[in-house]
């Protein structure tokens, strides 16, 4: 009787012949080696007369089925993340040298320039913005009367209350806003330029001289 000889190479064998490509199996496909294997054993060993449940046995393989999917899954959306980054990298690359907004109250004043911005959460009848020095003295107010829901983008021209010109720096302002009487929701926006870009375990963060890093997703608008 002729005997069929098996040409199949062993995995191990294969691995001890290529330990780097061992080194690189995924977890998923080392639990469904072994999990061949165990199956392969516990099925040579069964008692003939009670033999595995077939219903069991496609259980496991279902399960196994479920851990390899979920294993692929993981490493297609590491793989969109990292070109999402690098896309968003690109996109704020794209900034340096633009001026931006974000949360915050500090205003620079260079040159009789100190650009900033207000955000209102509704529409307002009654806007007001006041400008304080560096010891948090008021300085200068100005009156913005009704105003419309959403992002302003303003301009101090460096002149106190007293007409006089304020001296080049950092300064800081409060905003307030009222609707029929009724206060209303008013942040503050500060105002810098970028200067470069990096990447973080956050995201793309964007370094904004006297502002520091900033997240892409904390931009409220470019000028």
């Amino acid at each position: 009787m002729s005997t069929v000889q098996n040409t199949t190479v062993s995995p191990s064998l294969l691995a001890s012949m290529n330990p780097a490509a061992a080194a690189t199996q995924s977890t998923a496909a080392a639990a469904q080696d072994t999990f061949m294997k165990l199956l392969v054993t516990q099925m040579k060993n069964q008692d003939p007369l009670n033999p595995l449940d077939n219903a069991q046995v496609t259980s496991q393989l279902a399960q196994l089925s479920t851990v390899t999917g979920i294993e692929k899954m993981n490493t297609t959306l590491q793989s969109l993340m990292g070109s999402y980054q690098s896309s968003q990298t690109l996109q704020a690359a794209g900034m340096i040298g633009h001026g931006v907004l974000v949360a915050g109250s500090s205003l620079n004043l260079n040159n009789g320039q100190a650009p900033f911005g207000i955000d209102l959460a509704t529409s307002a009848d009654d806007v007001k913005v006041t400008i304080k020095d560096a010891s948090g003295r008021a300085i200068h107010s100005m009156d913005l009367g009704s105003q419309p829901a959403g992002m302003l983008a303003l301009q101090w021209d460096g002149t106190t209350d007293s007409g006089a010109a304020a001296a080049n720096g950092q300064y800081s302002f409060t905003v307030s806003a009222t609707q029929g009487g009724q206060n209303v929701s008013a942040n503050g926006l500060a105002f810098g330029q970028v200067a470069s870009v990096a990447n973080s375990g956050q995201g793309v963060v964007l370094n904004v001289p006297g502002l520091g890093p900033v997240n892409l997703a904390d931009i409220r608008q470019i000028l």
